[in-house]
């Protein structure tokens, strides 16, 4: 059921899409619909202690925490009449330490009629998270059957995008814990900004995941501390046209941030390569001289350890598609790296611009 809140900003989003056609000099007025503030009642379920339960808090209403609040609950922000949401912790905690699955969940929500209900415009600062981000639209990873069944046909790229979440702002978010990804961003994720934030502790995997199809992400001004156990810092995994600038990787002894495209793990079709990126600026701190590489440019190609399936899987024609990674057409320029060398920047793919990384 639709509530009187959602069906008001629902219609202004609907009578802005009709502006350009009816009164251009008011589009000044339009943008995405504000969220109004969140009741009591639902304040009340997010601050709930622990031993009330821990069931997720969907989140559809402006949020502002005090510093000294400690959120043990799952905060879920569900389709469309999120959209608009600020999420404002002020310095306090979400701790998804006890709860078992996200700590934090942006999704899509699959309707009746098969369509896809995606959240945009929501903006999430000032938190401190123990535990993880998600943002998903079609599936929570690149093997989720819904992902799977679209990358058998055509246009699954824009499928993808078109389900997924997009303009999705996360400010000055500090990541701590030991999390598998702390911050992942599902296949078709588009135009979501990380800034400002802080990623400290362990992780048992990469720190932060740009799945396949997702585009045109914005990664700046963070500091990269937390160590993965074996992975890369960031994963470009198949995302296209992100930019990724004036971050500072501590230490990244693991791999700083890699351009990848899985060849066909899990029966999925990659259909976007890891192209358009740009990587500038960025400082990677070395203790060690001994590293894998800060950038790496096509580490996969088609054929690793990573990935055994590559050796079986038949080529797939769809589009001439193949497992290469076809990590081309990326630009890497003026990264520093102290303490390391300018052979931590390998190069293995086509026409990628690499420049005064030094």
């Amino acid at each position: 059921m639709i509530k009187t809140g959602q069906r008001g900003r629902i219609a202004a989003r609907n009578a802005c899409l009709a502006l350009p056609y009816l009164v251009p000099l008011l589009l000044v007025a339009c943008g995405p619909a504000k969220a109004a503030s969140c009741s009591p009642k639902i304040m009340e379920k997010l601050r709930a202690p622990a031993s009330s339960g821990l069931k997720p808090v969907e989140i559809s209403c402006d949020v502002s925490l005090a510093q000294s609040d400690n959120i043990v609950r799952p905060v879920i922000f569900s389709g469309s009449r999120a959209s608009g949401v600020v999420f404002d912790c002020n310095g306090a905690t979400i701790d998804g330490s006890a709860a078992k699955g996200r700590t934090v969940l942006i999704r899509s929500r699959k309707l009746p009629q098969g369509k896809w209900d995606a959240p945009t415009d929501i903006t999430i600062r000032n938190c401190h998270i123990r535990g993880d981000l998600r943002i998903q639209g079609l599936g929570a990873n690149g093997q989720a059957e819904q992902v799977k069944a679209s990358s058998q046909h055509p246009g699954h790229t824009l499928r993808a995008q078109a389900a997924a979440p997009k303009r999705i702002l996360l400010d000055n978010l500090t990541f701590s814990g030991s999390a598998g990804v702390p911050l992942y961003l599902a296949p078709g994720v588009a135009d979501v900004t990380l800034q400002n934030s802080r990623f400290t502790g362990k992780a048992e995997s990469t720190v932060v995941y740009l799945d396949a199809e997702s585009a045109r992400n914005t990664i700046v001004g963070n500091v990269f501390a937390a160590n993965p156990k074996w992975r890369e810092v960031l994963a470009v995994d198949g995302s296209a046209n992100n930019r990724i600038e004036n971050n500072r990787f501590v230490n990244p002894l693991t791999g700083g941030i890699f351009l990848y495209r899985n060849c066909g793990e899990g029966g999925t079709i990659r259909h976007q390569p890891p192209k358009g990126n740009v990587v500038r600026a960025n400082t990677f701190e070395y203790k060690l001289p001994v590293s894998r590489p800060a950038v790496w440019i096509g580490s996969r190609q088609g054929v690793s350890v990573f990935n055994s399936y590559c050796l079986v899987q038949p080529k797939m024609l769809l589009g001439g598609l193949d497992h290469k990674d076809g990590a081309d057409d990326n630009t890497v320029v003026d990264n520093s790296l102290p303490g390391g060398s300018p052979n931590l920047i390998v190069n293995d793919g086509a026409r990628n611009r690499l420049a005064n990384n030094r």
